[in-house]
């Protein structure tokens, strides 16, 4: 990996307190939901951030939410744990995506959008998806702001765009940070991932998005929920026919429940 990119990761700052207790509290089986509100109670910036979040018109509900409890029994802990985590972002990074002729709020918009799709997919297909899908599809992203920050530092944010605006695919796309930072977005995201002690199958889960079929068994098929997502919704187009039509494409790819997905396109997006 790039020796600048590297620091970058090694240098950001750790997940404030109230996160990494949501975090420990999501990983243990037998934590209660009352034990999550408590924790996020006692936070009234993040209460309001999670609650604006919850609100959404993407995720479709009728009402207003209006208290933590309300918001974790409707979407879960898995959810509100990627809604903290899309709040640190926020708080932690300096978002300037320039060089992929984005401004901060288009960004987020993606990232919103991305879990609204997984989230609403991910409940029909149960098991384990949710708790692996809903952290990972709000962090698969943010390896795109480390190498904006090195392409911009290194001078060569304006070589990356030329090509950046020829491109159209997902797959270019890695090539393109490839040949120009020495690694793509999803191997960056899944090492902070790594340095902020997320669990083995988050990690891998967005490490593999681009090669979801040779992932390893226990990953596969969550790499392939992220990679389907994330044609989908991209930082190209939103709910493109092209993308949507790459996407079902994988899909079948890897043997994915299609009707599952389409309820939840037409939910959100088409």
């Amino acid at each position: 990996m790039n020796d600048s990119i590297y620091k970058s990761i090694k240098t950001l700052p750790p997940l404030d307190d109230t996160v990494i207790k949501i975090q420990q509290i999501c990983r243990d089986e037998n934590a209660t939901i009352g034990e999550l509100v408590d924790v996020i109670k006692k936070d009234p910036m993040l209460t309001a951030n999670i609650l604006h979040s919850a609100n959404s018109p993407l995720y479709g509900f009728s009402r207003e939410i209006t208290e933590i409890n309300q918001a974790v029994n409707l979407f879960g802990m898995a959810t509100i744990r990627g809604f903290a985590l899309y709040g640190a972002i926020k708080q932690n990074f300096k978002i300037d995506l320039g060089p992929y002729s984005l401004n901060s709020e288009q960004f987020l918009d993606i990232v919103s959008t991305q879990n609204a799709l997984a989230f609403d997919w991910c409940k029909k297909l149960g098991g384990e998806f949710l708790n692996v899908i809903s952290p990972a599809s709000f962090l698969m992203e943010v390896g795109k702001i480390i190498i904006a920050k090195e392409l911009i530092e290194s001078g060569k944010a304006d070589e990356f765009k030329k090509a950046f605006d020829e491109i159209k695919s997902l797959k270019e796309l890695s090539e393109l940070e490839i040949s120009l930072v020495g690694v793509d977005s999803e191997e960056v995201a899944a090492k902070i991932l790594e340095q902020w002690n997320f669990e083995y199958k988050v990690v891998e889960s967005i490490l593999h998005i681009n090669d979801f079929a040779n992932a390893p068994t226990e990953i596969k098929d969550y790499s392939a929920v992220l990679n389907v997502v994330k044609n989908v919704i991209n930082v190209f187009s939103k709910f493109s026919e092209e993308g949507v039509a790459a996407a079902k494409a994988n899909l079948k790819t890897a043997g994915l429940n299609e009707s599952t997905f389409n309820q939840a396109l037409e939910k959100v997006g088409v």
